[in-house]
Parts: C-alpha cells; structure tokens; sequence
C-alpha cells in the first residue's frame, strides 16, 4: 500500500482553510473574546506573582497563548492561557536562578517547555496521558491548590514568611501573626469578600478585575503606602511587548528539569480541557495536534517574554458560557488584550499585591475537588496510599520532582494493576461443543486434559502471576494442560521462561502443554524460543473463536489414548 506524501504547500491550505473566520460567528466571537481578556488581566498577573516574576509577563502571555494557540488547536474552544499549576511549576524552576536574572530566564523556560510538547505532539505521545493514574492526577491537583493558597498568605497580609516550601511560610505568618501589616490585610480580606459575593451573580465574568480594582483604589485614595504595589517588584514596560530573544546563557539543568514538569502538567490538563470542551461530533478528535498547539502558544510566549501558558479549564468554559463560536473566540481574546496592553499597561504598577493573592486563594479554594477525594478514599487501600502518597510529595517536595514521582507511581500502578488483575479459569467441554466455565483447580488430575483461559496482561510481572495460578501437577500421572490465549497480541521473555518450567513440570509427570488460539506471529517467535514442537505445542487461531482450543482439546484426548489407552 503506498503512502500519500502530502506537500506542505497542500497542508498549508488545508490549516488555512480550518482557521478561515466563519462570517456568521464572527461578532459572536469578538464579542465573547472581551470578557476571556478582562478576567485574564487579574489571572495574567496573578499567575505571573506566582511563578515570581514581573506581572505584566503574565499579560504578555496572556495574548500570545490564545493567539498563537487558537490558531494551531484540534479542540476549537480552547482558551491556551496561563494557568495557577504551571505558574507554580514554573515558579519551582526558577527558585535556583537570581531574583534579578529571573526575568531573562522566564523566556528561556517557557522557549523550552514549548520544545518539549512540540516535540511530545510530533511523536504522538498524547495517547499515554491515559496512563496517568487518576488518583495521583488528583492528589497532585490538590496538593498544587494547597500550595497556591500557602504561598499567597504573606501577599494577602502584608507579612514576611520564612521557609523551604509554601506550607511552612504558611505557618511562619501564622505563628508570628505580630508581623502581618494591618493595611494589607484589610485590602486582601476586602477582594477575598468581593470575590464571594460576587461569585454567584451577573458580574461573576469580572468579579476577579473588580476584586483587583476597588481596594487598589481604596488603597491609592487613602494614601496606605505600607501596601506593596505591583511596581514594587520591578519596572512594568508600557505598550506592547516586542519579540525578544532569549539568553540562552541561562540554560541549566534545574531549568530543563522545570520545563520538563511544566510539561507534563500542561499535557495531562489539556488533556482534561479537550475532554470537557469537545469539538462537534462529526469533527475528529486529535490530542496530538493539541499538545502542538499548547508547545507553539508556550515558544510564542517565550518569545514575547511571557510566562507558560497551557489549556485553561476556566477560561475555556467562560469562553463556552458567554458564547464563543469558533476557535476565533480564543484569539480575540488574545487580540483584545493587546489593546489593553496598548492602553492601560501603566496602570498595572499601581495594583496592590494583597488583592492579587486573594484571587490566587480564591480560584485555588474553588479548584479543590473535595468530592473527589473523598471517593478516591472510598476506593480501596492502594487509591488511598497514592492519593495521600501524591498530595505529600506535592507539598513537600520541588514541583518538578512531584511530577517525576507522580508519572513514576503511575507507571507503577499500571504494571501492578495488570500484574495483580490476572484470572486462570477452567474451560469444561460440553456435549454441544461449548465450553462452560469454572474455577481453575488448584491440581491437576492424572490422564485427564485441563482447558485453562487466562484474564488479564501477561506481559512482564502478569507472567508470574499467572505462574502462582497455574493448578500444580503435584504428584498427578500424564496430566494435560490447554492453554487458551486468543488475542494475545505479544508475549515477552518472561511468559516464555514461564510456561517453558510449566511445560517441563508437566513433561516430569508424562503429561504435555498445549498452547491454542495463538496469532501466527506469535506462533513463529514461540517457534524460534525453541520450545513449541518441544515440551509445547501451539495450535493457531481461526476466525471461529474456540475452534483451535476445541483441535487443541481433541488432540490432547487423542494422544491420551495413544499413550496410555483411555
């Protein structure tokens, strides 16, 4: 069969054609992208607190990312934008490089973290966001929510915290409350109350620039200069940022480790965006083409001196809520905050930091998924210990080693769920030519043919558990043994060494190991193991299921005879 090679200039007009504005939801989605840029001034730069650096590098993000990723996503409704766990990861990353460095190594991170999911899409890795135990994704969630709220307590009070990790800055205002600043506390606690009430009411799309505006203005008119200003931490550039190329100087392993964990992170909650937002149904699917989209949204970014950005699960539904049409919703979104970059950027300098940490608190509390927890608790002992074993290291540990730690548990569980998720059930023939199942027996019995079907994978750790299923042969004479393994698509060296020693303990007894319902390539490696023809014999599968166990079962019978006279 041969390939169709398409030329690019082909796949050119065919993205072309796929981001061609729709003239009939085109004010719709210009339109709908003015709230998603208004409540992502408040998000851009709380995000950008976050991760340590500048707040007008979250703004920058935040039309870059809808921009570049709007135009390049499978999943039309996907806002790619910045987010609280990446931010935090990046934040991670960049606790080894110089507060004063930290605004060149920004870009260089986020360039890299683009790389890395450009890459990942190329080589089709979204299928194996599947193998992320759902456990571990939300005890990471949770523990990265926990953190977001520990890390803002000093911002929200004015205070100075001391520790390793966010928790214990936490405590560190907790235990010395004599170091919380009146002033910011009061305006932190006003946009926290701001934020409540709004929440279930019209003004719930801006409630977060409202939380940011008024007790700025209260602060400002008041005169309360014990309250840190967002210019406090650096000087905020006005009007749109030009492209700016990295200091490639910068690179290091703790930025590679970190662009690495950022990621994962964007990789597993683009993942849960597609899912939550799908594109009609008559449109295919492609996550492949979405971990692209974030990658090239995160080199624009970088490129722009912005933060990472990845699929954003609340700005995608208030793209959705306040009737985005088309992927043009995203990117006029990314286009209205150019304009308000444009207009309003020397303005940023003025906000205060408590109101920041406030909509940081209040969209970590919201993010917590209590529920879930609780039924992941509910679930067995191994959901509890790496539920409660994630959201530890989560809170303890570097994010990029959180991440590290939580991909390996994953990995773990999946061997062991299809090591321990293994059943050996006996196949009785009936007068029909059926079979009818039952447990397998624990020995075999002497001159009589056990039909064995095996549940479950029986690659690596499975073949040993298959092993500890197998009825023994114990002191049994000329027993016989089929083994049904139809569909098996590979067999590993484990499984061969396996029923190689199950085979010769049959052979010790005068009995033989039939092996049935075998794929021809199987058939062929089995062959060149040395051991079927051997102490094995294999019978092919047909396209009637149980047909070769049935050939299988009668040749067994029929060499009983032969052998041994009934």
């Amino acid at each position: 069969m041969m390939r169709v090679i398409r030329s690019p200039v082909a796949a050119v007009r065919r993205w072309l054609r796929s981001v061609r504005p729709e003239a009939s939801h085109l004010r719709a989605d210009i339109v709908a992208g003015l709230p998603g840029a208004i409540s992502s001034v408040p998000d851009g730069m709380a995000a950008a607190v976050l991760a340590g650096v500048n707040p007008v590098q979250g703004l920058y993000a935040s039309f870059a990312g809808p921009i570049v990723g709007g135009l390049s996503s499978n999943t039309r409704m996907m806002v790619i934008t910045t987010t609280s766990a990446a931010a935090l990861a990046a934040g991670s990353a960049l606790q080894n490089v110089a507060p004063a460095q930290r605004p060149e190594a920004v870009p260089l991170l986020v360039i890299l973290v683009g790389v890395v999911l450009v890459a990942a899409g190329i080589i089709r890795l979204g299928r194996y966001t599947r193998f992320v135990s759902y456990s571990v994704m939300i005890g990471f969630l949770t523990g990265i929510s926990v953190n977001i709220v520990c890390g803002q307590i000093a911002d929200l009070t004015g205070a100075k915290a001391h520790g390793a990790f966010p928790l214990a800055k936490a405590v560190s205002v907790l235990v010395h409350p004599d170091r919380i600043e009146l002033a910011s506390l009061l305006a932190g606690l006003s946009a926290l109350a701001i934020l409540v009430v709004l929440a279930r009411t019209r003004l719930a799309v801006v409630s977060a620039l409202i939380a940011l505006l008024i007790p700025t203005l209260v602060v400002v008119l008041a005169g309360a200069q014990s309250v840190a200003r967002v210019g406090d931490q650096g000087d905020i550039p006005r009007g749109i940022p030009l492209p700016h190329l990295p200091d490639f100087r910068l690179l290091s392993f703790s930025l590679v480790t970190g662009a690495l964990a950022i990621a994962a992170i964007v990789l597993v909650q683009g993942a849960g965006v597609a899912e939550a937002a799908p594109n009609p149904a008559d449109a295919q699917p492609n996550p492949n083409q979405d971990i692209i989209a974030q990658g090239a949204g995160n080199i624009a970014a970088g490129f722009f001196r912005g933060i990472a950005v990845g699929g954003s699960v609340g700005q995608t539904a208030l793209n959705v809520t306040v009737g985005g049409r088309t992927r043009w919703a995203a990117i006029w979104s990314g286009i209205w905050m150019l304009v308000i970059l444009a207009i309003f950027s020397g303005l940023v300098a003025k906000i205060a930091v408590p109101t920041l940490g406030a909509i940081l608190i209040f969209a970590a509390i919201g993010s917590l998924r209590l529920g879930e927890v609780a039924t992941i608790l509910r679930t067995g002992h191994t959901s509890q210990v790496v539920v409660i074993a994630t959201f530890g290291v989560t809170l303890f540990l570097p994010v990029a080693a959180a991440v590290g730690i939580g991909v390996a548990l994953s990995l773990l569980l999946q061997l062991n769920q299809e090591a321990m998720d293994l059943a050996v059930v006996e196949l009785i023939p009936r007068d029909d030519g059926r079979f009818e199942e039952r447990p397998a027996p624990p020995a075999l019995t002497s001159n009589h043919v056990t039909v064995l079907d095996v549940y479950g994978s029986l690659l690596y750790a499975g073949a040993r558990t298959l092993q500890a299923h197998l009825p023994d042969p114990g002191d049994a004479r000329s027993p016989v043994v089929v083994l049904r393994l139809r569909r098996r698509t590979s067999l590993g060296a484990t499984f061969v060494k396996v029923v190689a020693d199950y085979a010769d303990r049959l052979a010790d007894s005068g009995g033989r190991l039939y092996l049935s319902g075998l794929e021809p390539g199987l058939v062929e490696r089995l062959r060149r193991t040395g051991h079927v023809d051997g102490p094995v014999r294999a019978f092919e599968a047909t396209p009637v299921v149980g047909e070769s166990t049935q050939a299988a079962y009668l040749d067994a019978e029929a060499w009983l005879v032969k052998t041994h006279g009934g």
